[in-house]
């Protein structure tokens, strides 16, 4: 597999170079040269999530990894289904949130854990990451106990769930955690600078493990192929997908799922009030404003790092941005959405529900409208107890681990002492 940095395209890696470096040359993303078109869809529909996994991974990444290690790879990281769950006649929603840490992060977490322990040759390496809340779970839970790779997860101290900090700051071992005073666009800006620093980078072995890896990226892809799977095949034609969205990745994945030739006829970008892309494609200037907190804490992202990868699959392919739809949602529109969900008997937490609204606002007469569920309902207990006046059992994933001490350091928005730290 054959990638280029969008930045720099002269800088070329393949998928070990990739996955080990993170990033490119200037913060750039890597991006695959080509993404074949599959013209078996049916067939692969037909096969369990693992086989068809297996099958649509091997035809991106190549033969640069054999069949038979690649094979293992996805069956070791997808151990967890992704069921579709009718939700209105018209309406679905994708469960991501069967995994161990309960939110769609596992299938890229886990599975760019495989591929960095295939690809990762001798040395140290310093997995470091920031997380808006559900990707320094799935991260610290896919690399907990792997031999010679420390992991640095940052986060925006007070600004995610508190079962969602106790999920990830409890481990210890080679999980380290850190909460940065300061919202996930400076977690964000400090992870672009540590990269930035070659004496550090390579001093530490230094490597990202959020969406911008192109390994947990392609993963995602899966569960789109997954979702018309389990489908009735009379509504796969019209598809549209609703897509939270905070840092862009999951769109993004859907979006190569279509290059490949599944049959989604559109995608909806569902954002909350950190709205930087629904008035970017309204106004053509791209305008981010400072980051607010929200209900749907994981989407409060300004400044989406995977956006480029965006605007590349729409140029290469001939798309009309203008084709993409996309929407925001108030905390206040969320609530509502949260309790008439309910109504229907379908419990959701504020992602979810901001991908449901925006989807049922936007879905014409004939189409079938597809929302994913990036997070079970139980890791947003306090605001979803509030809202709808319940209580909800914790399952055992989040209760063994609430009960457990956090382990995590504090430390101010300074990138000096962010690399003491790293460097200790």
């Amino acid at each position: 597999m054959n990638l280029y940095n969008i930045k720099h395209p002269e800088e070329q890696v393949n998928f070990a170079q990739a996955v080990r470096q993170g990033l490119g040359k200037d913060q750039g993303l890597f991006f695959p040269q080509n993404i074949p078109h599959l013209s078996n869809i049916d067939e692969l529909l037909a096969l369990p999530l693992v086989e068809r996994s297996q099958k649509i991974l091997g035809a991106l990444i190549g033969d640069e990894i054999p069949q038979a290690q690649l094979e293992q790879m996805v069956r070791n990281a997808f151990t967890f289904p992704a069921p579709v769950v009718q939700v209105e006649d018209n309406i679905y929603a994708l469960e991501l949130f069967h995994g161990p840490t309960l939110a769609f992060k596992d299938f890229g977490g886990r599975f760019m854990a495989q591929a960095l322990a295939t690809v990762r040759g001798d040395g140290k390496i310093t997995i470091l990451t920031a997380t808006s809340g559900d990707t320094g779970a799935a991260v610290a839970h896919a690399f907990y106990g792997l031999e010679n790779i420390e992991v640095v997860i940052l986060y925006p101290k007070g600004k995610i769930s508190p079962l969602q900090e106790k999920l990830f700051c409890t481990l210890g071992g080679n999980i380290r955690t850190v909460a940065i005073n300061a919202d996930f666009d400076a977690c964000q800006a400090l992870v672009k600078q540590a990269f930035d620093d070659a004496e550090l980078r390579q001093a530490i072995g230094l490597n990202s493990a959020n969406s911008i890896n192109i390994s947990r990226l392609l993963a995602q892809v899966c569960y789109y192929f997954e979702a018309a799977a389990q489908l009735p095949k009379e509504k796969r034609d019209n598809l549209v997908v609703s897509v939270p969205s905070g840092n862009f990745g999951n769109l993004t994945a859907g979006l190569i799922a279509k290059t490949l030739g599944l049959p989604i006829k559109r995608f909806i970008a569902a954002t909350n009030a950190n709205d930087t892309v629904p008035r970017y494609l309204h106004s053509g200037n791209w305008s981010p404003n400072a980051t607010v907190a929200t209900l749907s804490n994981a989407m409060d992202v300004s400044r989406p790092n995977n956006w480029p990868r965006v605007e590349e699959l729409f140029k290469r392919n001939s798309w009309a941005l203008n084709e993409l739809h996309s929407a925001a949602l108030s905390d206040a529109q969320t609530e509502d959405t949260l309790r008439a969900m309910n109504q229907l008997g379908y419990l959701c937490e504020p992602h979810g529900a901001v991908a449901y609204e925006v989807l049922k606002q936007d879905l014409l007469a004939g189409e079938t409208g597809l929302f994913l569920c990036t997070a079970h309902p139980a890791k947003f207990k306090e605001s979803v107890e509030r809202i709808l006046d319940v209580t909800l059992p914790l399952p055992e994933a989040l209760d063994k681990h609430n009960k457990l001490p956090l382990l995590s350091d504090e430390m101010d928005n300074d990138f000096a002492q962010l690399r003491a730290y790293l460097l200790k």
